[in-house]
C-alpha cells in the first residue's frame, strides 16, 4: 500500500518523467496556527457552525460575516444534507429549509470565501457522501482555492479516509474526524495520529442540540484524547449558553457552538425569523458567548 505522502509521477513508456509530480503541500495548519497563538494567551478558541444556504444564499453570507464580527475564530460551515445522522431537530430544520432553497456544494464556495475575507478561518462540515459525489481531489482543490482551512467529516473514519488523507496532504487542508465518550484508547490513539487541526471531541454520544447541563464526560474524553496524542482538542455538541461555554473553555482548546447560533434565526415555531431580527439576535447571542469562551481563564 503506497504511502500517504509519496509523491507520484507518472512516466511516458520510456521511463521518462511526463507531467509535473502531484506531491504535497508544506503549508502549516491555520488551525494549528490559532491555537499556539491562544495558547500563548492562555485562551480557548470559539469555533461556530451554522448551515450555508439558511436563511437563503444571501443572508447565510451575511450570518458568516456577523458571527466572524462579533467573535467567532473558526467558522463551521455547514453542507446541508437530506440524510443527516448526527444534527439535532434544530439544524435539520435549517438544513430542510436550505435544501428547499436549492443549495448545491459547488455554492458553498461563496461562504468559505466570505468568511476568509471577514477574517475567520473556514471549515465545512460534511457528511462523506456529499464529498465523495462530488469528486475528492475535485473538492480539495476548490476548496483551498477558495480560501478554505479544512474539513471535519462526522461520519468518516481514519481507516476509511486513504483518498481524503492524501488529497488534503496535497492541498494543506485540515482534516477533523470525531470522537466521542464511547471511543477506546486504541480509536483515540489512531485519531490523533490522522488527524490535522484539531480533534473533535463530542460531549455527549447522540445528536446536536442545545442542552441544559453538560456532565463531566466532555472533560474526561479531553484528557483522554490528549494522553493519545492529539495536539488540539475541541468539543462540541449540547454547548449552548455562555455559561456552558466558560466551563468548557476552561480545558478544552476550543469550544464548538452550533444549535444555539441556529436557533437565533427561528421563531418559536420554527420559522425564519425577520432577517433585521435575526441578525440581530445573532449578533447578540455570539458575542455572549464570544466574551465568556475568550476571557474564561481569566
Amino acid at each position: 500500500m503506497r504511502e500517504f505522502n509519496e509523491t507520484i509521477i507518472e512516466v511516458e513508456q520510456d521511463g521518462t518523467p511526463s507531467g509535473q509530480p502531484l506531491g504535497i503541500s508544506h503549508a502549516a495548519s491555520r488551525c494549528g496556527e490559532l491555537f499556539a497563538r491562544y495558547k500563548e494567551r492562555n485562551m480557548p478558541a470559539f469555533i461556530g457552525y451554522l448551515p450555508f444556504g439558511f436563511p437563503d444564499t444571501e443572508l447565510s453570507l451575511e450570518a458568516f460575516r456577523t458571527m466572524v464580527d462579533n467573535g467567532v475564530d473558526i467558522v463551521e460551515i455547514g453542507l446541508p444534507y437530506s440524510d443527516p445522522v448526527m444534527d439535532g431537530p434544530v439544524i435539520q430544520a435549517a438544513s430542510q429549509i436550505a435544501l428547499r432553497n436549492g443549495e448545491r456544494i459547488a455554492d458553498v464556495f461563496r461562504a468559505v470565501e466570505t468568511v476568509a475575507n471577514a477574517g475567520g478561518i473556514p471549515l465545512i462540515m460534511s457528511y462523506w457522501n456529499l464529498i465523495f459525489h462530488y469528486g475528492v481531489e475535485r473538492f480539495a482543490a476548490d476548496f483551498a482555492n477558495a480560501g478554505g482551512a479544512g474539513l471535519i467529516t462526522p461520519d468518516l473514519i481514519p481507516d476509511e479516509a486513504g483518498e481524503w488523507i492524501e488529497a488534503s496532504d496535497r492541498h494543506g487542508l485540515d482534516r477533523i474526524f470525531l470522537v466521542s465518550p464511547d471511543s477506546t484508547d486504541e480509536r483515540l490513539r489512531i485519531v490523533a495520529k490522522n488527524a490535522r487541526g484539531f480533534v473533535y471531541a463530542a460531549s455527549r454520544m447522540g445528536v446536536t442540540g442545545e442542552r441544559d447541563t453538560i456532565n463531566a464526560s466532555p472533560e474526561r474524553l479531553v484528557a483522554r484524547a490528549r494522553a493519545a496524542g492529539a495536539q488540539n482538542v475541541c468539543v462540541g455538541i449540547g454547548v449552548s449558553t455562555p455559561q456552558q461555554g466558560a466551563t468548557v473553555g476552561q480545558y478544552a482548546d476550543g469550544v464548538i457552538v452550533g444549535s444555539a447560533l441556529v436557533h437565533t434565526l427561528l421563531d418559536d415555531q420554527g420559522d425564519v425569523k425577520d432577517p433585521v431580527q435575526g441578525m440581530g439576535a445573532l449578533a447578540n447571542t455570539t458575542a455572549s458567548l464570544a466574551e465568556a469562551i475568550h476571557h474564561c481563564r481569566l
